[in-house]
């Protein structure tokens, strides 16, 4: 078990210089030496190397690989096969395996197979008595009859499975397999008398092993195929018929064929690095219950190998491995034109380490490759979380890698070095060899790890090392490197490839046809590329391509030799790299072909490397063609070029080492060196200490050159900014010293200038409190002097500090600009400066107000965010803590905004509690809607809210009672008088018009109701509401009479009806119409719902309208607007309106809708209580007891009839009892004795006598239709209302009646007017007199 691999050794880590760190590949190339023996190693940039994480967080998403530990391991999965077979083959016989216990331990089952294997086998182990060797190999302690046990265990569980895999089960056999109670066919005792008779019949199943079909309860029938086997044929036999299903041999053989490839599975979900970093590190939490940064990496690392080699332990964990950086972008900042860089972003994107460059620097072969490889050119990303795990594998074409974690927790590493490669895979193939045959390139799919402990007890070389954040790791060419992660980390990673990776990749090659391995990239065709254009190439990378070159020719041109001489004659040249790869394989070892190859005409799509040239088929190589790219005659030249540019560089380091080293006579002059200088920089020769010495003797007889030309021509004052920048360098005092001697009346003047400098800087550095305009004007008087003057860095230093605290100081005196942005930043542009007393001094100050700032702020928005919310008392505390805050804070200004609209609405509730007068619904919602959005705790919230409920309650069951579904009026329109009254037209333009009529003359504005800003005192006294309805029930009852008269008036137009406009639709009459008993207009019956008798059926039809219309009062929808409930269901109503401590305009109406149902109700009891109406309606009652007797004899007298007709239909009917016969008889004939009776025409008079029964004085009877009128305006149901009603339906004569139909004769209309009660009417309001005679004429002509 590896306890943070305790014999494994550490690899380096290297932590280069500025300088160092400004050449990654050559930094790389100088560390090779030492790091290509470990196989890895770790590089830490320098400490100000911090690139920005570039991703874009909210729009990454992934899904990862699931990795199940135990299965990750090579051991614990051939374990975890061998024991899957195991199961699988007893599940087949038709039983259960069950694990046995030894020592209070599962037995290890594969462990006891291969010692017993090693051993010699069962048999063996057996008969030579070994089984106590057995168990203390297997750790058991001696004694206890340890051998006894695993044998029976061995015997009962595997032996049978082995006999099977030795395939004794698969050969039919013909040998005596008969039970050993018959021992007939063998040299045993026989039966006495026992004689064998032929049987004639065929059995219907035969045991395969035997032949014989006997023993049937013995024989076995395969529930797979239907094969028979004896139980005692079987090799191991079975003692009894298994329970369940059960398999023959033949299917058992299916549990040894070789397993699918292993490999990982994809996750179901699909993660956010938010979301995936939750589940890490409650995952990771939760595991080793403690904090996640609190967890050892070695307590990690432990745990972790521990899991991979666990077989009863099942941990699965996720890796979000392989994401390729083109769909998720990388880490670094990239110049891919989709986002402005920023700040710093530039440097780094521009950087060689940054992972998108280095696999295309200049020095990197793989920046030939045009095409961008996923993974090797371009970076791959990885997401990890506690345990996930890259397994043992090494790059693709064996080339180096590069892994940085951008964040995280760390990487643990593992690396083998190339030396030990073959050695690593030996020895894995050596432990685990069942892998293997089914996976031959296992560790080239990196889903197979091995405990390092294991690796180098067999004498492999293991290093390790823990990668941090903002950490590179490097492995070199063939290095095998596994690893896991300690937590929730992102890592990016890519592949390079250096001058001395050319011979690797050659052997990787050749490796990879050896197993028959698709290739990433043509290495031949690489060299090629190179080859032409040798100028392009680094000096170094131009020699180890002319020596690759070399030995690639010397092999293709063996190999075309060879194909010759088997007697390919036919050759072709072809440009391979306009193939596609996939196209250019070869069909034996899958590398992919570009400097020739052989096809044949039998199969032009096929092809073979010459490596595989008797592979390709079976025609003659006489008929086979030899493709190549490249004619033998090329390679010199190309040869040549390679050469050339290699063995430019050492012409030109001769000639500098012997410039550096002339002596005074031999000097070369300075325009020599700079064309040595920039031929190099041209031909891109390696920046080595040649190239740097080369460098700093031009710089320095430069700078020589220039102090003496600013001596000579003393214009060093008046030269321009630009040219001192660009043509000058500085120059130190040393050099002014010197050339004072050669040239002392010039030097002498930059001399005392200098000395004045250095006096006023020092006087200024002095100063407490750095000057900005002095220091500024101080370093442009230096800066002027082109002398390096040692002050001048040191005065940039105390300039940026002056800057800086002169910014903090102008900030700070404003405190409503100071927000904690603008301090954060403040703060983050301090931390880059030099110390300096008053910088700490206000970067101090300027934490305490952040810290204060940011603590006021989190609690501000807990305040506003607060449930339960908080009461304005603590927000007012809260409030004078934080008023001395010199910084702006929108959560404490918008907690202070709260505060005063709390106050302010506690104000208002006081002044509506405490008026004289309850407040409107109205403005009780706009309070509560107010409330609700203050985050602050307003006590007299929730009595509000139970006002208004109440109040909201109370209205829906008024609404309820009053309105018709689907009506088009409000309650409060219901409730008040009407004001549409001669109001037609759609509804839309009619509701629009009511409103606007009903605000006008409401004399109530709601919207001034709601209005919290005016004074409660200012609403509406209950006093001038009740004066408005009065009044407005005044011009209602006037609007209803000139309604009336003008509705009565249309009857006098007959000659020109076709003109008058009638019903709801405003159209001229026609069909069945009806008359309204209050507005008296008439209506179509298709218009309006008609009227219901005393039944409530709804009439159909012309006739049914007419024969029934008669009986029921007809009030139309605009006069009837409401269900018009009873008083007493109004009163309970007003019972519950007092107890609201709320108006409602709706109640309001209510009250004075029922004062006056109540009135009217007065005065109609007055009425009919004088001596003429009470004696009119005492009559009325007795005709109607009369007309309720009739009906019943009616009712009898139908009933009797049916049944005598049913006797006489029926002559086999006989009536048993005589009495009862003759009683039938007697009420038959009384019946047909009474006259027929007249339908009944209304409940409200008798059916007996023709209307009219009452006789009533004009008086009375104008009095009782004044009454009628008003009664019917109230949208209450009274029981006067019902007297009236029928006393003056009484008083109607018997041609009055209260519909017309209009017909039609060819194309004028006719109309026959039933109306001489309207008739009459109309006379007297038009003047006009019409005779019954004159009428009937007309209508007769």
């Amino acid at each position: 078990m590896l306890s943070c691999a305790p014999g494994s050794s550490q690899c380096p880590v290297f932590e280069p210089s500025w300088e160092d760190f400004s050449d990654p590949l050559g930094f790389i190339n100088k560390i090779r030496p030492i790091a290509e023996r470990t196989g890895i190693c770790k590089i830490r940039p320098p400490e100000d190397w911090t690139p920005p994480f570039a991703c874009d967080v909210r729009n990454f998403r992934f899904t990862p690989r699931v990795q199940r530990l135990n299965e990750l391991e090579a051991l614990t999965r051939v374990k975890l096969n061998f024991l899957d077979q195991i199961a699988k083959f007893w599940e087949l016989q038709g039983s259960r395996l069950r694990f046995p216990h030894v020592e209070r331990k599962i037995l290890d089952l594969y462990q006891l197979s291969k010692i017993v294997s090693s051993e010699g086998g069962f048999e063996t182990v057996c008969k030579e008595k070994r089984w106590s060797k057995v168990a203390s190999r297997m750790g058991f302690p001696p004694g206890k009859g340890m051998g006894s046990l695993l044998r029976s265990h061995f015997e009962r569980i595997l032996y049978p499975y082995e006999l099977f895999q030795s395939g004794a089960t698969l050969t039919v056999s013909r040998e005596n397999k008969e039970p050993k109670t018959m021992q007939i066919f063998g040299s045993g005792p026989k039966m006495v008398g026992l004689e064998i008779v032929p049987i004639p019949q065929i059995d219907l199943y035969m045991c395969l092993m035997c032949g014989r079909g006997d023993e049937e309860d013995r024989l076995l029938l395969c529930d797979g195929c239907d094969d028979s086997y004896h139980t005692f044929c079987l090799i191991p036999p079975l003692q009894d018929v298994p329970k369940g299903d059960w398999r023959c041999p033949k299917c058992v053989a299916e549990c040894s064929k070789p397993r699918e490839a292993f490999g990982f599975e994809q996750a179901v979900r699909e993660y956010t690095l938010q979301s995936f970093g939750e589940m890490a590190d409650h995952f990771k939490s939760d595991y080793f219950n403690m904090p996640v940064h609190m967890v050892p990496t070695e307590l990690v690392e432990k745990e972790f190998w521990r899991l991979v080699s666990s077989i009863e332990e099942d941990v699965i964990v996720e890796y979000g491995a392989d994401i390729s950086s083109k769909e998720g972008g990388s880490g670094f900042p990239v110049r891919d034109g989709k986002r402005r860089l920023l700040g710093d972003e530039e440097e780094y994107a521009n950087s060689g380490w940054n992972l998108n460059n280095m696999p295309v620097l200049e020095q990197s072969v793989l920046t030939h490759i045009n095409v961008d490889i996923s993974g090797m050119k371009v970076p791959w990303l990885y997401v990890g979380m506690c345990f996930s795990s890259f397994c043992w594998h090494i790059e693709d074409h064996w080339s180096y890698s590069i892994n940085f974690l951008h964040w995280g927790e760390p990487k643990t590493w593992y690396g083998v070095p190339a030396h030990a490669a073959e050695q690593l895979e030996s020895v894995m193939k050596k432990l685990a060899p069942e892998l293997f045959d089914s996976q031959p390139d296992l560790l080239h799919q990196l889903v197979t790890i091995m405990n390092p402990n294991i690796l180098m007890e067999h004498g492999v070389p293991v290093f390790r090392t823990n990668q941090c954040a903002g950490e590179f790791v490097v492995t070199f060419p063939r290095a095998y490197h596994s690893g896991f992660n300690q937590g929730y980390n992102f890592a990016e990673a890519v592949n390079f490839c250096t001058a001395d990776w050319l011979p690797m990749g050659r052997q990787c090659v050749a490796h990879y046809r050896r197993l028959h391995r698709y290739c990433v990239f043509s290495h031949e065709e690489l060299l090629c590329k190179m080859a032409a254009d040798p100028e392009s190439l680094d000096v170094e990378l131009a020699a180890a391509v002319f020596r690759e070159m070399g030995e690639m020719m010397e092999e293709e041109t063996r190999l075309r030799q060879a194909v010759q001489e088997m007697g390919v004659l036919s050759s072709e040249q072809e440009v391979f790299e306009l193939v596609p790869d996939d196209e250019r394989q070869c069909q034996k070892c899958k590398t992919t072909c570009f400097l020739s190859a052989l096809t044949c005409p039998c199969s032009p799509e096929r092809l073979v490397c010459l490596h595989h040239a008797k592979e390709l088929c079976d025609c003659p190589l006489g008929n086979k063609c030899l493709r190549y790219r490249y004619d033998l005659e090329e390679f010199p030249s190309m040869l040549y070029g390679v050469k050339s540019r290699a063995q430019s560089y050492d012409t030109w380091a001769k000639r500098v080492t012997e410039a550096l080293a002339a002596d005074h006579k031999n000097k070369k002059d300075l325009i020599e060196l700079k064309v040595l200088l920039e031929d190099a920089e041209d031909r891109k020769y390696p920046e080595n200490s040649l190239f740097r010495r080369l460098r700093e003797m031009v710089k320095e007889a430069e700078t020589c050159s220039s102090v003496a030309q600013v001596l000579l021509s003393r214009k060093q004052r008046h030269r321009s900014v630009e040219y001192r920048y660009t043509h000058c360098c500085y120059v130190t005092l040393k050099f002014i010293s010197l050339f004072s001697t050669l040239l002392p009346n010039c030097a002498l003047e930059l001399l005392e200038n200098v000395e004045d400098f250095h006096e006023r800087a020092q006087v200024a550095l002095a100063d407490e409190l750095p000057d900005s305009s002095k220091l500024q004007a101080l370093l442009d008087l230096g800066g002027g002097l082109d002398v390096e003057l040692p002050e001048l860095p040191r005065l940039k230093q105390e300039l940026q500090q002056a800057r800086w605290l002169d910014e903090v100081r102008v900030t700070l005196a404003e405190p409503h600009r100071v927000t904690l942005e603008l301090m954060k930043r403040l703060i983050d542009s301090g931390v880059g400066l030099a110390p300096h007393h008053a910088v700490e001094k206000a970067m101090a100050e300027l934490q305490e107000i952040l810290t204060v700032s940011e603590r006021w702020e989190d609690k501000a928005r807990a305040c506003l965010q607060a449930r339960p919310r908080h009461s304005m008392v603590t927000l007012e505390s809260i409030m004078i803590e934080a008023r001395n805050i010199p910084a702006y804070l929108p959560n404490v200004l918008a907690l202070r905004e709260a505060l005063h609209k709390a106050k302010e609405w506690s104000a208002k509730v006081d002044a509506i509690q405490c008026g004289s007068n309850y407040a409107y619904l109205e403005q009780l919602e706009s309070l509560l809607v107010r409330g609700r959005s203050i985050p602050v705790r307003l006590d007299p919230l929730p009595q509000v809210e139970s006002q208004v409920a109440s109040a909201r309650a109370w209205r829906e069951r008024t609404a309820r009672t009053f309105l018709k579904k689907n009506s088009t009026y409000t309650l409060l329109q219901v409730l008040s008088p009407r004001v549409d009254i001669g109001i037609y037209g759609n509804s839309k333009s009619k509701r629009k018009r009511v409103k606007e009529l009903f605000e006008k003359e409401r004399g109530l504005d709601l919207e001034g109701l709601s209005d919290l800003d005016k004074s409660y005192e200012d609403a509406c006294d209950p006093a001038i509401v009740v004066a408005a309805f009065k009044s407005k029930e005044q011009k209602e009852v006037e609007d209803i009479h000139s309604l009336r008269a003008a509705n009565l008036a249309k009857m006098a137009m007959s000659d020109r009806i076709e003109e008058v406009k009638f019903c709801l639709c405003r159209k001229t009459a026609s069909g069945f119409m009806l008359q309204c008993e209050l507005c008296k207009d008439w209506f179509h019956g298709a218009c309006v719902p008609l009227p219901k008798t005393g039944s409530q059926k709804k009439l159909m039809g012309s006739a049914g309208c007419q024969s029934n219309s008669k009986e029921a009062k007809f009030l139309c929808p605009l006069c009837q607007r409401s269900r018009r409930p009873r008083l007493e269901t109004i009163l309970s109503l007003l019972v519950s309106l007092q107890k609201l401590p709320v108006r409602l305009p709706e109640g309001e109406a209510l009250q004075c809708l029922t004062e006056r149902a109540m009135g009217w109700q007065d005065r109609a009891r007055q009425a009919l209580a004088t001596n003429e109406l009470s004696s009119a309606l005492a009559k009325l009652s007795v005709l109607s007891q009369r007309m309720v007797e009739q009906a019943a004899r009616e009712k009898t007298e139908k009933i009797i009839n049916a049944e005598l007709q049913k006797a006489a239909a029926n002559p086999d009917l006989q009536v048993k009892n005589y009495s009862c016969h003759m009683l039938l008889r007697a009420m038959y004939k009384e019946n047909q004795s009474t006259p027929r009776k007249q339908p009944r025409k209304t409940p409200l008079v008798p059916r007996s006598l023709e209307p009219p029964v009452l006789e009533l004085s004009p008086l009375a009877k104008a009095q009782l239709e004044e009454l009628m009128m008003v009664g019917d305006l109230l949208e209450v149901s009274l029981d006067e209302t019902q007297h009236i009603w029928r006393i003056l339906e009484a008083t109607h004569p018997p041609s009055e009646e209260r519909f017309l139909q209009v017909m039609e004769v060819g194309e004028r209309h006719w109309f026959i007017f039933i109306l001489h009660k309207n008739i009459n009417a109309t006379c007297k309001v038009t003047g006009v007199a019409y005779q019954e005679a004159d009428l009937k004429s007309m209508i007769i002509t």
